[in-house]
This record gives structure tokens, C-alpha cells and sequence, in this order.
């Protein structure tokens, strides 16, 4: 027996995933981290789990003849709890604590690893729905002018340095000059920030692009960065005039209902070439 199984995280990603998997016959493999539950009872029953109990989490999978997986939805390292440690995980415990030392590229590196040892092969979410990433070009109505285009190179400059230390996959650049860097809050609160600085009337340069790429080097298997319609809204709140993303590198979330709220709202959305 060959199954794939889809470990979720927060966000509408993991449903339009279990959609496309049920749609083609597939019966997939439900799980979730305990307190990144997303999916209910949707689609069938969720094996629930625990980074204490990763082996017997892991040793399940095998037993239900589970051979690729996919990660999906955004999650944080949780922390960990010791009495929650079984003695099988135990062993694994130096190796998972050195991976987390080394950031987010590190520990999503170190579950890859630990899946293949268990003989399971890790599939990006791409792989599974292609059409979420863009071709390269302007998907709206709005254009990006000349100003538009410098900011958004110049947040692909700065989103390199962001990655390689592994810092985060968004920035905010206005006239040439960052307004923000996202970090571990995300998206949504960098731009309610920008959103409520404008409100209080703090002197910021016009308008403005959100950039949005991976990490340089970074597995595309796992971690993707993704947009969708609510992020639109939030662009227009802060607002910047659009969103420069790359477009084989981000993931774009109800991308129909996305395009049309941007026309809506004047912000443009423009796939790049990463630089």
C-alpha cells in the first residue's frame, strides 16, 4: 500500500490540498500538530501528534504504508514539553534541539531527514497543485510605474540578506527606503503596524510595494511563503500601491478571488523574475 500523508498547519492551504488529494481517488493521511489544528472534520479523521512523540508519530505513518508527505499551513516550533518525551524520541532529542538552534531552514532540514529515514519522501504543496505558483507578469489591471519597480528590486536586495540570516520572507519598501521587515509575528502584523502608523498620521513616504520571496537556498519542499486575498486587503489598509512576489517561489492562496479583490482595490500584483 502507497499513501501520502498531509501534515497541516494553520491557514486555508491544507483544505485545498485535501481537496485536489481526495478529488484524484487519493486517501490521504490527516494529521496535525497539537495547537495548529486547521482541518476538523472536513475531510475525514486527523491523526493528531506531538514533537515529544515524533517516533511514534513517524512509526505510525510507516505502519499505514505512508510513503511521501506533505507539509502544509503555516506553524511555529512549539515548545517543548520534557515529561511529554518518550523514550524512543528521547534519542532523537540532541539531534531535533541542534536543529532548532539553527533557525527555521535548520529544523525543517532535520524533519526532512528524520522522514527519509523512516523511508518517507517529503513533496512540496507546488507539487501537489501546480497552478499555485504564477508565471512570470502583472496579473491585474493595475500596472507597477518606475518607482514601483526600483522599490520592488530593491526589497528582492533586501530579502536576500533577510534569508541568509534567516530572518524572514517579506519587507515593505517605499521611495527606496524599508519600511518593514517581516519577522516572527508574519505578514499580517507587519502590515497592520505600517497600517496603523498611517493612521496616526507618522510622516512615511507615499505608497509603496510589499516583496515577498523564499529564502535564498531555501527547500522548496517545506515553508513555502504564500499569499492570498486577505493579504490584498491588508496591502491596501498599509497603503502600499502593490506586491512584488517571485513568482516560482510563492504560492498564491484563492488566486481568482485574489486577482479580482486586487482589481477591486487598485493594488497590482506582479510575479517577478527573482533578481
Amino acid at each position: 500500500m502507497t499513501r501520502i500523508a498531509l501534515i497541516s498547519g494553520k491557514g486555508r492551504l491544507p483544505h485545498l490540498l485535501a481537496q485536489r488529494l481526495q478529488a484524484s481517488g487519493q486517501t490521504p493521511l490527516l494529521a496535525e500538530m497539537e495547537g495548529f489544528e486547521t482541518l476538523g472534520t472536513a475531510h475525514g479523521t486527523v491523526e493528531r501528534f506531538r514533537l515529544e512523540r515524533l517516533v511514534p508519530f513517524l512509526d505510525l505513518l510507516q505502519d499505514q504504508g505512508v510513503t511521501r508527505a506533505v507539509f502544509a499551513g503555516a506553524v511555529h516550533r512549539p515548545r517543548l514539553d520534557p515529561s511529554l518525551i518518550d523514550p524512543a524520541t528521547v534519542q532523537l532529542l540532541p539531534r531535533i534541539m541542534a536543529a532548532m538552534q539553527q533557525g527555521d531552514d535548520g529544523t525543517l532540514r532535520e524533519v526532512i531527514a528524520l522522514m527519509g529515514e523512516w523511508g518517507i519522501e517529503v513533496v512540496g504543496a507546488q507539487d501537489i497543485c501546480p497552478e499555485l505558483l504564477a508565471e512570470p507578469g502583472i496579473l491585474t489591471d493595475a500596472q507597477p510605474v518606475g518607482q514601483d519597480k526600483q522599490d520592488a528590486t530593491r526589497g528582492f536586495r533586501i530579502l536576500q540578506v533577510m534569508g541568509a540570516a534567516d530572518v524572514g520572507q517579506g519587507c515593505i519598501v517605499a521611495r527606496g527606503q524599508c519600511l518593514a521587515l517581516e519577522a516572527l509575528p508574519g505578514t499580517d502584523v507587519m502590515l497592520a503596524h505600517l497600517a496603523d502608523l498611517r493612521a496616526r498620521g507618522t510622516e512615511l513616504p507615499a505608497g509603496g510595494v510589499f516583496c515577498k520571496a523564499p529564502k535564498p537556498g531555501q527547500d522548496r519542499r517545506m515553508d513555502l511563503p504564500a499569499l492570498g486575498p486577505d493579504t490584498v486587503d491588508a496591502v491596501h489598509r498599509a497603503g502600499l500601491r502593490g506586491i512584488a512576489f517571485d513568482a516560482g517561489g510563492v504560492m498564491l492562496i484563492d488566486r481568482d478571488r485574489m486577482v479580482a479583490q486586487a482589481n477591486a482595490l487598485g493594488v497590482f500584483l506582479w510575479a517577478m523574475d527573482a533578481p
